[in-house]
């Protein structure tokens, strides 16, 4: 597994607008970008793969452009304005059948566009405050939105008009009183219908859509503070069953069984708030980033720490690459001065230093009562 881990390679999406690539076999990462255009603008909120053979990026920026950049190449070759930065970034991003680009932002407009036309073909309203879409990879046309008080929707892009499923509201607390709704990150089960959600209010949902309650047929919580982000093993990837990896806000994370919905175990070494998880396709592996600004490459197997980077710039969004990245992606990647560091190495950091230890505190002799009077 460790020397599968190598050969990988990952793409992270940055606050600075910088797209960075890394390099696990070369023990290298790599910037691409125009640094003469770089603003907050351009800053980079979602990432997905343009093709099958994940030859091609998409990046969306907060500007409302996305832009395409070549693997092989290592050069952007194309960008487009696919919204406005008043309808809110991207919070979806992906590719459709016969070249089609597939959008969503925040006020819940979720377009198709076709390279031919400058306008949307199609367009649908899933609702405002909308979080996360993300296409279905079983149905080519469908895909899944949520949000802030807008509940888990199934959509079908052929038939705009009315959601395929839409969730129904939780069931009152033991108070009676309303829980409110707030998906932060979704998924589709592999070779499933169903689909997991996680929410600002540490929980992770199981929606079935051949249920005929159209509410949660799992319910769980992770800790005490909001969920941002999770992503789904592999069958058998995780060791039994699929898995959902989720992390909070305070930079926990952990994996749950999808079939019981409880605690697995949890990954060390995360400093700051979870934006970004994905698992290896075939590895037991997942990758992580977020506000400490490190890229974090963990085993599913036995929770320990494979790979560190240091990026400088706070990261949004990542992508795992199955193939590895060689001399900055064969282009005019700008190599960066990041620090990779195995589990290891910090591990003989920490043993080769001197323990301290604190001398005891000198106790106060107690003040006679005549004293205080």
């Amino acid at each position: 597994m460790e020397e599968r881990s190598r050969l990988c390679s990952v793409w992270l999406g940055s606050e600075t607008g910088i797209l960075k690539g890394v390099s696990l076999a070369r023990r290298q990462a790599f910037n691409f970008c125009n640094s003469s255009h770089l603003s907050r603008d351009q800053e980079v909120r979602v990432l997905a793969w343009a093709d099958p053979g994940q030859s091609e990026l998409l990046l969306g920026s907060v500007d409302g452009s996305v832009k395409t950049f070549s693997v092989e190449k290592g050069v952007f070759t194309d960008a487009r304005r696919c919204g406005d930065a008043q309808e809110g970034c991207f919070t979806g991003l992906g590719a459709l059948p016969g070249g089609a680009l597939l959008t969503c932002v925040e006020r819940g407009a979720v377009r198709v566009w076709r390279e031919e036309s400058a306008e949307p073909v199609s367009e649908l309203s899933a609702g405002t405050s909308v979080c996360r879409m993300r296409p279905s990879p079983v149905h080519e046309q469908r895909v899944a939105t949520g949000g802030k008080e807008n509940g888990l929707k199934v959509w079908d892009l052929d038939r705009p008009g009315v959601p395929v499923f839409s969730a129904k509201n939780l069931r009152d607390d033991w108070l009676d009183l309303r829980r409110p709704h707030w998906v932060r990150d979704l998924a589709f089960v592999p070779d499933s219908d169903k689909v997991v959600t996680c929410t600002g209010h540490h929980q992770v949902h199981v929606f079935d859509p051949a249920s005929p309650r159209r509410r949660p047929v799992l319910e769980a919580e992770f800790g005490e503070h909001p969920l941002t982000a999770l992503a789904l093993t592999a069958p058998g990837g995780g060791g039994g069953g699929v898995m959902v990896v989720v992390g909070n806000t305070r930079g926990e994370v952990a994996v749950l069984d999808l079939r019981t919905g409880r605690v697995c175990g949890a990954l060390k070494g995360l400093a700051g708030g979870v934006r970004a998880l994905v698992c290896h396709d075939s590895a037991p592996l997942v990758a992580s980033c977020g506000l400490d600004r490190v890229l974090r490459l963990h085993s599913l197997q036995d929770r320990t720490l494979q790979h560190q980077v240091y990026l400088k710039s706070r990261l949004n969004c990542l992508l795992m690459d199955r193939r590895p990245l060689l001399g900055g992606g064969g282009g005019a990647g700008e190599e960066e001065e990041g620090e990779v560091k195995e589990e290891d190495e910090d591990e003989e950091v920490w043993g080769d230093m001197e323990q301290v230890e604190e001398e005891g505190r000198r106790k106060r002799k107690p003040v006679p009562l005549e004293n205080i009077w």
